[in-house]
């Protein structure tokens, strides 16, 4: 029995604070998990920014209520719920994530939540369960799945190496070389050809 585990930006959505930082022109935004390993840095650093422009919850709320997954994503999620279990595993945060999901057909998603004070300030986030992508995989495996993951940066690591078997998907260059290991797949036509090569060698 095979469970796969992939990452949600970058894989099946575009990143949610490029897409901010686009809308707002606050070029600092564009920094990401890609640039950044240390997730508790780079959110206070997030966050600080958010502060010092105002910039409330709704705000980026209307900026995800006008983004699409990427072309093919839902396709691909379509096929691979026929091959077995399906589950994201992201740092994103459920008031992010909602609106993407219904057009993705509901995948299951495990991720994290922000704190938001009553006028729309986003004072602060709360994850799951640290490290929640390794420990979601260890916890499928202990209950005798087989894990076949993907993910694109830093933020992923854990649980690719954690699973039986992982393919990154468009990793950065740097992030290539240093996992030169793992199978890199560039679309969902590659993605889809390792899913299927890997899952019968397990």
């Amino acid at each position: 029995m095979v469970i796969y585990t992939l990452d949600l930006e970058g894989v099946f959505i575009p990143e949610i604070w490029i897409a901010v930082a686009e809308k707002t022109g606050i070029e600092a935004l564009k920094r990401t998990t890609r640039d950044e390993p240390d997730y508790d840095k780079l959110m206070r650093y997030r966050l600080d920014i958010l502060d010092s422009h105002n910039i409330k919850i709704a705000d980026i709320q209307n900026v995800i209520g006008q983004m699409e997954p990427l072309e093919g994503a839902r396709e691909f999620l379509d096929w691979l719920k026929g091959e077995g279990r399906v589950v994201i595993l992201s740092d994103t945060f459920e008031q992010f994530a909602k609106p993407l999901m219904a057009k993705l057909g509901y995948p299951s998603l495990f991720c994290h939540s922000l704190e938001i004070e009553d006028g729309g300030r986003i004072s602060g986030y709360k994850l799951r369960i640290s490290d929640q992508k390794r420990k979601s995989v260890e916890a499928f495996k202990s209950l005798n799945f087989n894990v076949v993951a993907s993910g694109d940066s830093y933020n992923d690591l854990s649980m690719l190496r954690a699973a039986d078997k992982a393919v990154l998907y468009r990793p950065t260059e740097k992030f290539a070389k240093e996992n030169s290991d793992l199978p890199t797949a560039e679309n969902y036509a590659q993605l889809k050809e390792k899913f299927t090569e890997l899952s019968k060698n397990l």
